[in-house]
């Protein structure tokens, strides 16, 4: 999956795994990273999500990677901030008070430009990619970030009919993935209304990742 289908999907307002609201699971589980107020957190691949007006609103710092400077123009301008914009090597850097984002490929984002994070939460990163590149985006997600504690949304659906994104993605892969760094805790589940893009029957899944000691 090309850089230009993202940029063709924000381009043609084709944004329909964009939520206007705050995700439900974010709200009733995020408390159980057990973060103290002014903690950083990283949302990977995080387009204009609502998700960071609610984690700013709540006293938490938000980094974000994004590779649609159309979507980030987009949250900056929802959240009401003027960003200072810089070059960070292949990334630009969008800066206000309390929320970074960079913009570009993900995979150009190094622990250097990120610099320190909390925790991690993943909505939108890990099933909007496909199979072939996940093992290399977790692999990358825990290196930049010392694989930091993380709240994780899935959904789960027979492939066989729909093509992703989001994509597929059960719990033994979320085990493949994480259970070497992590203890995984499942926290959460409901099904998702009205069929996942209206189509199929889906669920929606919550997981909270701990990275393990020794």
């Amino acid at each position: 999956m090309e850089a230009s289908f993202w940029h063709q999907k924000w381009e043609r307002g084709e944004i329909g795994f964009h939520e206007s609201e705050t995700n439900p699971m974010l709200a009733e589980h995020f408390k159980e990273l057990n973060l103290t107020k002014g903690s950083r957190i990283f949302l990977p691949l995080c387009g204009k999500t609502r998700d960071a007006a609610w984690l700013l609103a709540r006293g938490y710092r938000v980094a974000g990677a994004e590779l649609s400077e159309l979507a980030i123009n987009g949250l900056f301008k929802e959240l009401g901030l003027e960003p200072e914009i810089s070059k960070v090597g292949k990334l630009v850097r969008y800066h206000a008070e309390d929320i970074d984002i960079f913009a570009g490929d993900i995979f150009a984002v190094s622990a250097e430009c990120l610099g320190p994070i909390n925790a991690i939460y993943d909505r939108a990163a890990l099933v909007a990619l496909p199979a072939c590149v996940r093992r290399h985006y977790t692999s990358h997600l825990m290196n930049i970030t010392g694989a930091a504690p993380q709240l994780l949304i899935t959904y789960e659906y027979d492939p066989l009919l729909m093509d992703g994104p989001p994509f597929s993605v059960n719990e033994d892969e979320v085990k493949q993935h994480y259970a070497a760094a992590y203890r995984l805790q499942f926290v959460g589940s409901k099904d998702v209304a009205g069929g996942l893009k209206g189509k199929v029957m889906s669920t929606e899944t919550a997981w909270l990742l701990q990275k393990k000691i020794g």
